[in-house]
């Protein structure tokens, strides 16, 4: 069911506090200080000042309430899930040749632009291009070490055990990782594979390493600061990350929706793309099943095709809705949501579960 006005506002409210104590702490200059040349400096930050909700961590710090723990304690973590999010997407958009993010341009575009404008470099465009990426790359580079380094914090500066830290960054910088790494991997892969080889439960695992490893890594870390236990089987840490994990599998189906449907103006990126880029979707695979020789043909041709002119585009956006893909990817979702909201009983009632339960029918009602 659809948030009410008056609880999602609440909710809204709830996520906006954490994003201003997350961009404040980010953005302190005690860390922006060590960044350098000034390009660099730029690239590193970028992303932080486009804007964005900044979901992960304030999942985070609602975890870590819910088991009766101390947001101001967890604000590192909360922190460095945000900047280790950060990188991924940075080389996340080189990989797929992305131009814009939340409506500006990516960090490897950017500074493609700026070198061509730059009397002093004397760039080819060649150059230039290759010199965008370099930044973009070396960025990310510098994001997710600063990450890491900010999870010590909780030990150094917050009083979190250091058996739960050390535990936390062993987590993030070897399983999450290996899960994001693989997700992306087998992406790019399906977006080369012919639509009849691939299944549904393929992209939803897939989906699940790109998106729902780091939503299930905000919910146990918040959860384990919380209750300043490194015990991965204690019944509330395995409850709520159960509950985030699932959830951030819902968040990238309705993503996949938004990007064929959604409004470009408040997505911050071109409705449409995931189709030129050839991206194997559950919608895609819904669609294709249900699809008659023509169509099927349709499909293919445009999948993957960077120069589809944009009426092609809708066309094929139009058999997607029209032949069930959009709505079988929303039913998916819901079934996400569904399973996952009966973790959250584990957990004492409280204003943080809510704030959590009002997470899980965001990710599915949200519409950029």
């Amino acid at each position: 069911m659809p948030l009410g006005a008056d609880k999602g506002t609440d909710f809204l409210e709830a996520i906006e506090r954490r994003n201003r104590l997350v961009q404040d702490y980010v953005l302190s200059e005690r860390y922006v200080s060590r960044f350098a040349p000034e390009d660099m400096a730029e690239a590193i930050c970028a992303y932080f000042q486009y804007g964005g909700k900044r979901l992960r961590p304030a999942v985070l710090l609602f975890a870590c309430g819910a088991v009766g723990g101390d947001e101001d304690q967890a604000l590192p973590a909360a922190a460095a899930i945000e900047i280790f999010h950060t990188w991924t997407l940075v080389h996340d958009d080189i990989i797929d040749r992305d131009g814009t993010r939340r409506g500006e341009a990516t960090v490897h575009e950017r500074f493609y632009r700026k070198a061509l404008k730059n009397p002093d470099l004397q760039f080819t465009e060649r150059d230039a291009r290759h010199y965008g990426v370099s930044v973009g790359i070396l960025a990310g580079d510098v994001q997710h070490g600063w990450g890491i380094s900010l999870m010590t914090e909780l030990s150094r500066f917050n009083g979190v055990d250091p058996a739960v830290t050390l535990y936390l960054i062993n987590s993030l910088d070897t399983y999450v990782l290996t899960q994001l790494v693989e997700g992306e991997v087998l992406d790019i892969q399906y977006s080369h594979l012919p639509v009849d080889r691939i299944t549904s439960e393929m992209v939803e695992r897939m989906l699940w390493k790109k998106t729902g490893a780091l939503y299930q890594f905000a919910g146990l870390a918040g959860a384990m600061i919380g209750l300043n236990s490194p015990d991965p089987e204690h019944e509330l840490v395995k409850g709520i990350s159960n509950f985030t994990s699932r959830c951030g599998t819902a968040f990238q189906l309705q993503d996949d929706i938004l990007g064929i449907v959604g409004d470009e103006r408040r997505l911050g990126k071109p409705v449409g793309s995931d189709i030129r880029e050839g991206k194997c979707t559950t919608i895609i695979l819904a669609a294709y099943q249900n699809a008659n020789r023509r169509q099927k043909q349709l499909i293919t041709h445009v999948l993957g095709d960077e120069n589809a002119q944009p009426e092609v585009v809708a066309e094929v956006t139009k058999l997607l809705v029209d032949l069930g893909g959009i709505e079988y990817t929303r039913d998916r979702a819901h079934h996400y949501i569904e399973t996952a909201l009966p973790e959250l009983d584990k957990v004492p009632p409280s204003p943080y579960r809510d704030l959590l339960a009002s997470w899980a029918e965001f990710m599915i009602e949200r519409d950029f």
